[in-house]
């Protein structure tokens, strides 16, 4: 359970252009479409997973 829940979020991370600080580094405007589905936002621009 536990590592199918890690991997969802790396791959969800990914896919948006976050790094594994929650900081975005992508190239494309696309990547932070629908980010607060799964993501809020922090302090210093850092994303954090929502509870989902």
């Amino acid at each position: 359970g536990n590592q199918i829940g890690a991997a969802f979020w790396q791959q969800i991370s990914g896919e948006h252009g976050l790094d594994n600080n929650g900081v975005y580094n992508g190239t494309s405007d696309l990547q932070l479409e629908r980010l607060s589905v799964y993501f809020n936002e922090a302090s210093g621009n850092k994303y954090v997973p929502r509870a989902v």
